[in-house]
């Protein structure tokens, strides 16, 4: 499970997003929207983890939904920020939607074997 691709760039990313969010609150003055972000940001590994701890293969595909839904709001967040000039570096927009591709991809594999 710890070595987990999906667990590693999850926990890659909500780390970053603390950093950035820490960044953003010390250089710009802005909570807010930071705020909302560090939330889902660090919401998705922790729902990722929680799925490897799933009771059957419907709680498993459940909680990654939940992680597909945070990393979706995080984009969101994200794309706010860098569109307000508040942030300029998309590399963490792009780390998110790799999360989100490696999510989706997980969702339906899991599916699939659920057949």
């Amino acid at each position: 499970m710890a070595d987990s691709p999906l667990i590693v760039k999850s926990k890659k990313f909500a780390l970053d997003i603390i950093k950035v969010c820490n960044n953003i609150k010390q250089t710009k003055k802005e909570s807010v929207l930071t705020n909302q972000l560090i939330r889902s940001g660090t919401s998705i590994g922790a729902n990722i983890r929680e799925a490897f701890y799933a009771h059957g293969r419907a709680d498993f595909i459940a909680k990654l939904q939940i992680a597909l839904k945070e990393c979706s709001e995080s984009e969101y967040w994200l794309e706010l920020l860098i569109e307000s000039k508040y942030y300029d570096n998309k590399e963490i927009l792009e780390k998110c939607i790799e999360v989100k591709r490696m999510l989706i991809s997980s969702i339906n594999t899991a599916k699939e074997n659920n057949k």
